[in-house]
């Protein structure tokens, strides 16, 4: 049915957050939220980054991103640190705990992927990521 499709992604969306609370909870993690997760991959990748970058990186705008980074600096998840190149910056670093929740963050992950491709071919991975992909850009 032609029309259905945003209605769809938004009930994925939905289940897949329930989801992922669901495993935080279960591995002692109350405090964080889906979109935290959008900050924290980014900084098991690239170890420090502006508030600029993660914003762009993760589409919200820079006082959302603000929210979400005030939350994980409150939870010790995150500290700020003047960047060493220029102290005009400030970059968004990993603490001890931060580093710490990598594994937890990689089993929900796992459990996220496993749930969300459970009875999928790798033909039908690779089609659903390139239409959702090709949707994406046209909303650009």
């Amino acid at each position: 049915m032609k029309g259905n499709a945003i209605s769809l992604i938004s009930r994925i969306h939905e289940k897949a957050n329930r989801l992922i609370l669901e495993e935080l909870k279960s591995n002692g993690i109350t405090e964080l939220s889906p979109s935290h997760g959008d900050i924290l991959v980014n900084l098991f990748t690239v170890k420090e980054i502006t508030m600029q970058d993660i914003a762009k990186k993760i589409h919200r705008t820079k006082a959302t991103t603000t929210v979400l980074v005030d939350k994980l600096e409150k939870l010790s998840y995150v500290k700020r640190e003047k960047s060493k190149n220029d102290n005009r910056y400030t970059n968004i670093v990993l603490t001890k705990k931060g580093c710490e929740f990598k594994p937890i963050f990689n089993k929900v992950s796992a459990q996220l992927n496993e749930t969300l491709y459970k009875d999928l071919t790798e033909k039908e991975i690779q089609n659903l990521e390139m239409l959702l992909e090709k949707i994406n850009i046209n909303l650009t």
